[in-house]
């Protein structure tokens, strides 16, 4: 057999002690949960189902082509920078139910990143021993909790009204990963790379330098760095799933702590993950991984834990990996193949919003300027979204009732935006592109169109920003699907009067930008 553990080949009698164990068979699942969108990997988009309004337990970027839920910590920093009108009732709740039901069993068990972890530090390297130093850089963690999590998107929402999830913007290597290099990786997104700068490039060295630790030092993102076990440690010691040591078979021979890879003090402190490797080192046989009372995993030779009635416990573990498989097809089937790629819940699919919380309703001469009759403006260009062809027809109906489409728009020039309340650099153009339109109003036509993923209400938030032009939720067609748009915003098309593509592609623009856009537009034959 080729079969190896620890570097030694397995002999078929030891096949069954080089199998994966319990734990990491969890960890492979969970992983696979996490991401389950797998066509995502395949198309370079990412997943825009009702999973999305999920939060995972684990840490797993939002934006990772095959995530299927949003990542709880970067819930955390939308639902703060919310905070001066909307209290996230829904994302405190997930994140105490997660905490009072898992703790840092989450960490130990489920997380994602919590495995790439434990890959990188299985290479071949010396090692960091615990310490007073490593102890003393577990509350690190507490810090970037407080600083980057909590103060700072609360603060600049205040101050300013806009988005920031600092810890995911600046810091967070998952993102970078599994979002960034994860969509980046694919061909088709090969035209983004022209949107890196500064920003990413030391977001790539953070997330290098985190991978080298690990390499060398066990879980050391967990350990010094993540805000989310440090959150999730918080209610390690009460939660209902956990180790739990039997104080009358204990006899405080500290071989459990020092075996441990973590910095914990004694099991189940809040730097322990319950993973349950201490079981293996605790000769008395006095640590088990329990839910209440119901031992889920006990040592070798421990009468509450392993030996009592091992045949029903054999049985009850294949009926729950029936379980977790059937629910695993389910999902694969489900997010892949039968779930429409739309997200639900917009305001389009509510009563039309009232008169008090509508957008102003936009100028008629300038939405429906006359279009000159003495010129033709028929393209023969091929449909596509491409430079040089002419954009699909679509329709949406704009936040004042009335209805944009493309196709009547012929003659003028038009721009069309995509952003989202949640994307601070689209709210921070949209004045630029509300500018434009008022300078050349009755010769442009513009639309803002809003992903179909909404946090913040669109109509609510424009509401009283004085803004002209129209707006709109993005079309159950898919009008951003149609126009080569992902998920990464905002994204701005310009076709010249004749409906055909002049430019179409992802990042921030400049008010300097839109004028040469339009003028090179007014040029176009």
């Amino acid at each position: 057999m080729d079969n190896k553990k620890n570097g030694q080949r397995c002999s078929p009698s030891r096949l069954q002690a080089c199998r994966p164990g319990t734990r990491r068979l969890v960890q492979l699942y969970s992983a696979l949960l996490h991401n389950a969108y797998l066509k995502g990997f395949i198309t370079g988009d990412i997943y825009k189902g009702n999973g999305k309004f999920l939060c995972a337990p684990g840490f797993n970027c939002y934006s990772c082509p095959g995530a299927v839920s949003a990542c709880p910590l970067g819930a955390v920093q939308n639902a703060l920078a919310s905070a001066d009108h909307r209290a996230g009732w829904y994302v405190l709740g997930i994140i105490l139910l997660y905490g009072v039901m898992l703790g840092r069993t989450v960490c130990g068990w489920l997380c994602p990143l919590g495995l790439i972890q434990e890959v990188l530090n299985r290479i071949p390297a010396l090692k960091v021993k615990k310490s007073f130093i490593t102890r003393t850089l577990t509350w690190l963690k507490y810090v970037l909790l407080a600083v980057f999590v909590v103060t700072v998107p609360l603060w600049y929402s205040l101050l300013n009204g806009l988005p920031l999830p600092a810890f995911c913007k600046y810091i967070c290597p998952a993102g970078t990963l599994e979002g960034a290099v994860g969509l980046l990786s694919n061909p088709v997104n090969a035209p983004k790379f022209s949107m890196l700068g500064i920003l990413f490039t030391r977001k790539f060295i953070i997330m290098l330098v985190i991978g080298l630790l690990c390499v060398f030092c066990y879980r050391a993102f967990c350990r010094f760095l993540c805000p989310l076990g440090a959150i999730y440690g918080l209610f390690n010691r009460f939660s209902v799933v956990g180790v739990r040591v039997d104080e009358e078979r204990c006899t405080h021979c500290g071989a459990c702590v020092r075996g441990c890879g973590m910095d914990v003090r004694r099991v189940g402190d809040h730097e322990c993950i319950n993973c349950g490797k201490c079981m293996d080192s605790c000769k008395e046989g006095a640590i088990s991984l329990k839910a209440g009372k119901i031992v889920l995993k006990g040592p070798e030779g421990n009468a509450e834990g392993a030996a009592g009635a091992p045949e029903k416990r054999r049985r009850a573990g294949r009926m729950a990996w029936a379980a977790a498989l059937a629910v695993m097809g389910a999902v694969l089937l489900w997010v892949n193949v039968l779930e429409p790629q739309a997200v639900e819940g917009t305001w389009s699919e509510k009563a039309p919003p009232s008169a008090e919380t509508a957008a102003p309703a936009q100028p008629e001469e300038a939405a429906r300027a006359e279009v000159p009759a003495a010129v033709s403006f028929e393209s023969d260009a091929p449909e596509g979204h491409e430079v040089g062809q002419k954009l699909q027809d679509f329709a949406v109906t704009c936040y004042d009732g009335s209805e944009y489409r493309l196709s009547e728009q012929r003659g003028r020039i038009t721009f069309i935006n995509f952003w989202a309340t949640y994307c601070t650099p689209c709210i921070q153009e949209l004045p630029h592109f509300d500018a434009l339109y008022k300078a050349h109003k009755g010769d442009i036509s513009m639309i803002a169109i809003h992903s179909r993923f909404v946090t913040k209400d669109p109509v609510e938030f424009l509401a009283g920003r004085g803004f002209t032009l129209p707006f709109a939720t993005d079309s159950e067609g898919g009008v951003i699907g149609l126009a080569g748009g992902s998920g990464t915003l905002p994204q701005t098309i310009v076709l010249n009067r004749r409906g055909e593509v002049v430019y179409n592609k992802a990042g921030s623009v400049t008010p300097e930008l839109l004028e040469a856009l339009y003028q090179e537009a007014d040029r176009a034959p």
